[in-house]
Formats: C-alpha cells, sequence, structure tokens
C-alpha cells in the first residue's frame, strides 16, 4: 500500500491509465495525473463502502462470528472519507460528513437486524430514518459544492439505499443468486457515486488538480 499525497491510504493501481477506457475518454480532456490519483482515491473509498457493507449484511444475516469486527472495518470508512472532505472544506464541514455518514452506516446495521428478527414496525421505522438521513446527506453536499445538486444527490442516494435494502432481504431470505446479481449492480453504482464526487471536487478546486 501506498500513500496519496494528502495521507489517505490508496491500494496500488486501482485504475490503471495504459488499460481504463474512462482514462482514455479524459485524456483527451487532458486530465492530470494528479485527477487520475483522486478519482483512484474516490472509486477506492467506495468500492470499500459497498463492499464492507456487503460483508456486515453477510455477518448479520448468517450470525456469523467476525460480525463485530466486520463492523467495526465497515465504520472506519466514515474517518476515511471525511479525510478528503477535510482536505477540502476544514474540520467543521468533515465532522458533519462524519456525524451524518456514520448514522447512515448504523442505520442500516440495524434495519439488518431487525428484518432479521421480523420486527416490522422496527424495520418501517429504520427505514423512515435511513431515508432521512439520504435527504440529509444531499441537502449538506448541496451546501458545500455548487456541481453537487440536491436532487442530484438525492436520487442517487436513494438509489444506493434501494439496492441495500434489496441486497440484504435476499441474503435474509438466503435467495444467493439474486443477491450476488444486487451487489454487481451495487458496485457499478457505486463507482458512478464516486466519480460524481471526483467531478464535484475538481470542479470546485480546478487549482488542486492542475499537476
Amino acid at each position: 500500500m501506498y500513500m496519496y499525497p494528502t495521507g489517505i491510504p490508496v491500494y496500488p493501481h486501482p485504475i490503471h491509465p495504459d488499460n481504463h477506457l474512462l482514462f482514455h475518454s479524459w485524456s483527451r480532456t487532458g486530465i492530470s495525473s494528479t485527477a487520475v490519483q483522486f478519482m483512484n482515491v474516490m472509486r477506492m473509498l467506495w468500492e470499500q463502502h459497498v463492499a464492507w457493507t456487503r460483508m456486515t449484511i453477510i455477518s448479520i444475516a448468517e450470525g456469523l462470528a467476525d460480525e463485530e469486527q466486520t463492523t467495526k472495518r465497515l465504520l472506519r470508512n466514515v474517518p476515511d472519507m471525511a479525510a478528503v472532505f477535510r482536505l477540502f472544506y476544514g474540520n467543521q464541514v468533515a465532522a458533519r460528513f462524519e456525524t451524518l455518514f456514520l448514522e447512515h452506516l448504523v442505520l442500516a446495521a440495524q434495519l439488518v437486524h431487525a428484518a432479521k428478527a421480523g420486527d416490522n414496525a422496527q424495520v418501517a421505522e429504520l427505514n423512515k430514518k435511513w431515508y432521512a438521513n439520504a435527504d440529509q446527506l444531499a441537502k449538506f453536499f448541496s451546501s458545500i459544492n455548487p456541481y453537487w445538486p440536491e436532487n442530484e444527490m438525492k436520487k442517487m442516494l436513494y438509489e444506493h439505499l434501494d439496492m441495500t435494502k434489496a441486497e440484504a432481504i435476499y441474503r435474509l431470505h438466503k435467495d444467493y443468486a439474486s443477491d450476488i446479481a444486487a451487489y454487481d449492480r451495487i458496485e457499478q453504482q457505486a463507482l458512478a457515486m464516486a466519480d460524481m464526487f471526483a467531478h464535484g471536487f475538481m470542479k470546485q478546486f480546478p487549482y488542486a488538480f492542475s499537476a
């Protein structure tokens, strides 16, 4: 593992300019190596987000002994993402992001537990809170970056929640084929979210990506 100059951990070559089609399309517009590296960071963080969410869902649904440790690793995604926001917006904005995004993850885990227990009333209440949290996140993102419109952020986050909820239901019902297919869709959407966030950062702070 190496370190991106900002201090954010990055795994080697998540996107390689020689074989990534998106890079080739961007290269014609003169995208810098710093921008590609930042794209790597955002994609890695969102890949980790959905991967560890999936593993936590599986651990809860199957009653695995690794649930506590898996959940801890999932929650580490929050400060990892917040480090990016801190770099561009400072401590106050990063702290607000951490609060909202931690709630997003905690509510997701609670939802799976409630669904597994068959507590429909609790599921309904947590589901309402989960989507309300998405509304708060969308409003927060749009308030700090004009390239993240609230309606687009909300649509993107709702899609993420809808797909994650479907993934959990398939797993709880032991419909493993549908569960796997759902994760494939989640992964693709996560990459789209990463790109949307990366583009917003790069448009708002072009001077940081000129090299």
